[in-house]
């Protein structure tokens, strides 16, 4: 059954002084879904060097995103596939290996502030920014 996958960057409005997209990212990281290894990384980066987080509130942190999310691992099949998706679709090598990981996860919709709106990528994943309009 398909699902949802979120980037970082929506990620990081749970903890933000946002209240709004704060709001918005907790409805969308509770209702469940899907992150990748390279998720928990540039969120612990962002919790470091961003948001100025201690260590303890940085595992805190990934501990809870970990406690609410699935949590895809990075493989060299996926890696192939994000750099082909890269190439087709002028994504970023970061964006396109983040909609590998979404793809290897069945999942559907991909939640992302910063990659292009409502474009569909091999036909089944569609990027969708959860603050638009709002």
């Amino acid at each position: 059954m398909p699902g949802s996958f979120i980037d970082t960057n929506v990620l990081v409005y749970l903890a933000s002084g946002d209240p709004a997209k704060a709001d918005r990212a907790e409805r969308i990281a509770a209702a469940g879904g899907t992150i990748s290894v390279q998720v928990l990384n540039e969120l612990a980066n962002v919790s470091r060097r961003k948001m100025g987080l201690s260590w303890p509130e940085t595992h805190a942190f990934l501990s809870t995103v970990r406690a609410l999310l699935a949590v895809e691992p990075m493989t060299a099949d996926g890696h192939d596939l994000g750099l082909a998706i890269a190439e087709r679709y002028g994504l970023s090598i970061y964006d396109a290996m983040i909609a590998a990981s979404a793809l290897q996860a069945d999942c559907d919709t991909l939640w992302s502030e910063d990659m292009h709106d409502g474009l569909v990528i091999e036909n089944r994943l569609r990027i969708s920014n959860p603050f638009r309009g709002g």
